[in-house]
């Protein structure tokens, strides 16, 4: 595979980044990664139009919401089907070569949905078997992708790169839904499959012009038997990797239903139309933004970090809902945002360094299949609920949930890392933290 000129003749890499103080931006001096960041934006905002054209053509094909809610389950399946098995792939062959064939593939099935709604020949079915075919794909993509940035950066500059990626995509979110509204109503949904298609040219440009000798070398886990059951035991025996994937499925399931309380509020609580529920989303995809820079700014890996972020997100819940005026509830949404996604960076970001290389894809397809796969199966819970009690009552019992699970879990690593919660109100001192238990009096004799 050709890697753009000078890739053989570039010189090895150095360790010129390692000293410099870290900033919000520093993975982008790394050329590599510059290279993939910006290939990124590009297909990013293709994506956000290829989601809202799709719901759109969804709906004008049949009238029908659960038609649009099977094209979303759909594109989940494949991950909570095979999502272990895309991990497998990700450590067993070169992540670069991965990323071409799955960009590829991604690009050539939003052209095709495009060329088959721009000649009238589209029905809901094609629309439902593409967005399976995009769910397989992603099943590879999404691990190589996530993990082909330690090859890239380093460990050092980890967090920040996964910090900078979450930014990337939620700014993606801001412009894409808006560009794919203007040609929809312009020109019709097809091209806007067409633009998304397109848009994966960037990345694969990105990945030709990379110098595969300023790549960290990644070992690959040789072809055998049993690999996927390796991962398992791997994250089983390693509570560091499997006490923050717990709480990462706890919160998904429980707590990452925004569109079910946003609209139930919107509609429900405060009588507000369409455009209001567009209002909730934009800001919440702008704190998402700012959690994600100041994350990339701070680069914390510490799991004492993810937990407290999970704490504060189940707090912001519970707080949003007690809001008496729309315009509070409006506000609210951007700490959510950010401390939801400062949550989501901080325990990929410490997962993967706490990971062995060669078992990163693996671990990593793991944590997305439990993120990712959790969400689906809680919302109908989270709906009922809502439903059932109303808005208020639904969003409280999500945050309390969510509370409850993260100190449950926080106590059992606690436990096992030899730690007991300490409180202390005298002034200047702080009030909650882990400290070392006390260690038992060894017996003497006479």
């Amino acid at each position: 595979m050709s890697s753009g000129p000078g890739a053989d003749s570039a010189p090895a890499p150095t360790d010129d980044h390692h000293d410099a103080p870290l900033t919000t931006f520093s993975s982008l001096a790394v050329r590599n990664y510059r290279m993939f960041f910006f290939g990124s934006s590009i297909s990013n905002i293709g994506t956000w139009m290829q989601r809202i054209a799709q719901d759109w053509l969804v709906h004008e094909l049949t009238g029908s919401a659960a038609a649009v809610g099977i094209t979303t389950a759909l594109q989940f399946l494949p991950m909570l089907l095979f999502g272990l098995y895309g991990g497998v792939l990700a450590d067993r062959f070169d992540k670069r070569r991965l990323l071409f064939v799955t960009q590829s593939s991604l690009g050539l099935t939003g052209l095709l949905l495009g060329a088959l709604t721009i000649t009238g020949h589209v029905n809901v079915y094609h629309v439902y078997a593409l967005a399976f075919v995009v769910g397989v794909v992603t099943v590879v993509d999404n691990p190589t992708r996530q993990t082909f940035v330690a090859d890239m950066v380093g460990p050092r500059l980890l967090p920040n790169a996964v910090s900078l990626n979450s930014a990337n995509f939620h700014s993606a979110r801001l412009i894409g839904p808006a560009v794919a509204g203007v040609l929809i109503t312009a020109v019709g949904g097809g091209w806007a499959f067409i633009v998304n298609g397109l848009s994966f040219a960037a990345p694969i440009v990105g990945l030709m012009m990379m110098r595969s000798s300023e790549l960290n070398a990644s070992l690959r886990a040789p072809r055998r038997k049993g690999q996927l059951r390796e991962g398992l035991r791997y994250v089983g025996s390693r509570p560091e990797l499997l006490w923050p994937i717990v709480l990462v499925g706890f919160i998904g399931t429980f707590g990452f239903n925004f569109p079910v309380w946003a609209i139930a509020f919107t509609d429900g609580v405060f009588d507000a139309g369409a455009g209001s529920y567009g209002l909730l989303n934009t800001l919440m995809g702008a704190g998402s933004v700012v959690g994600a820079l100041l994350a990339a700014r701070r680069g914390s890996r510490r799991m004492r970090f993810t937990f407290a972020a999970a704490a504060l997100f189940s707090a912001v819940l519970m707080l949003s809902s007690a809001a008496p005026f729309f315009w509070v509830y409006a506000v609210l949404m951007v700490p959510m945002g950010l401390v939801a996604m400062t949550f989501q960076v901080s325990s990929n970001a410490g997962i993967q360094l706490n990971t062995d290389p060669e078992m990163r894809g693996r671990v990593i397809s793991l944590y997305m299949m439990v993120f990712l796969g959790g969400t689906p199966i809680g919302a109908p819970v989270v709906g009922w609920v809502t439903d059932s009690f109303g808005p208020r009552v639904g969003m409280a019992s999500g945050g309390a949930i969510c509370l409850l699970g993260t100190m449950a879990l926080a106590l059992v690593l606690a436990r096992i890392g030899g730690l007991r919660l300490r409180i202390d109100l005298r002034a200047g001192r702080r009030a909650l933290a882990l400290v070392p238990r006390d260690p038992q009096p060894v017996a003497t004799t006479a």
